[in-house]
């Protein structure tokens, strides 16, 4: 069995590989795709060159593979498009497992991140792909500015409100993405993923200030006194007002959900938020 992970030099995927590995995979088997291949971290496991944005090179990649972890893009705006091209390309091959790392409740989410990612899950139902969908909740690693920056400040400020976020470290998702490509019965599942505590941005601020050693103080605003804050602060409107809709997200419980299945997949408990913070600071 041949295992093409996509986005393979990035955060996700590169753990994603480690954990393939560390699971057993015979190295051979595993394709790493990415735009420059020499970044590939691992000598060990295959490369090819893998470019959303060139349908070519994508075709190229998943010829001859069984398995397809589709790392979900990082350009926002652009992913179903470069999504289209993995999941047509995965089609006329015949891949046999077809995994996506999509989004907390995809379908019917109103978070801002969501409507790509149910774009992208619409399509590879209509493709008819033999597939499994890990939607991933937030990642622990995002609040690595955030803790530095309470580190200098002692404030944490955002419009979450009392919103909670099951967060979890990328390793642990990336572990749930190698056991759902190594083992068989998860095709046809949708898994939503989360960490095995939802913590409220107090809960962040104590965790920052156990780790930084300064007293940290959460300090909820608006989204309107939130977007002026950005705007302030050097971004411009309209990534002002997308940082604020994803806190307004948050805030109206979009990332609180969890009920044990990312623990269960992983046959562990999930990285704390304490831990999963002290390794990015």
């Amino acid at each position: 069995m041949t295992i093409l992970v996509t986005g393979a030099t990035g955060n996700l995927g590169r753990l994603i590989i480690d954990s393939l590995l560390e699971r057993g995979a015979d190295p051979q088997s595993i394709v790493a795709g990415a735009r420059d291949t020499t970044k590939v971290a691992d000598p060990r496991v295959r490369t090819v060159h893998l470019d959303y944005t060139d349908a070519a090179s994508v075709v190229d990649a998943v010829d001859g593979v069984d398995t397809v972890i589709l790392v979900s893009g990082s350009e926002v705006g652009q992913r179903v498009p470069q999504h289209r091209a993995v999941i047509d390309a995965a089609k006329a091959a015949g891949v046999t497992k077809f995994i996506y790392t999509s989004a907390p409740k995809a379908t019917s989410s109103d978070l801002v991140l969501a409507p790509e990612h149910k774009a992208t899950e619409e399509l590879i139902a209509a493709a008819g792909l033999p597939a499994v969908i890990l939607r991933n909740n937030w990642y622990t690693e995002n609040y690595a500015a955030d803790l530095a920056r309470a580190a200098e400040t002692g404030v944490l400020t955002a419009g979450t409100g009392d919103g909670r976020v099951a967060s979890a470290s990328r390793r642990d998702f990336a572990e749930a993405a190698a056991v759902v490509a190594l083992e068989d019965g998860h095709i046809g599942e949708v898994y939503e993923l989360g960490g095995d505590f939802a913590w409220t941005y107090s809960d962040l601020a104590a965790a920052f200030s156990e780790i930084t050693g300064r007293r940290v103080s959460f300090v909820p605003v608006s989204s309107d006194e939130q977007v002026a804050a950005l705007r302030d602060a050097g971004l411009d409107e309209g990534t002002a007002g997308f940082v604020a809709a994803l806190d307004a997200g948050i805030k109206g419980g979009a990332l609180a959900d969890t009920d044990g299945t990312l623990a269960r997949l992983i046959g562990r408990p999930t990285t704390p938020l304490v831990e999963g913070l002290r390794a990015v600071a």
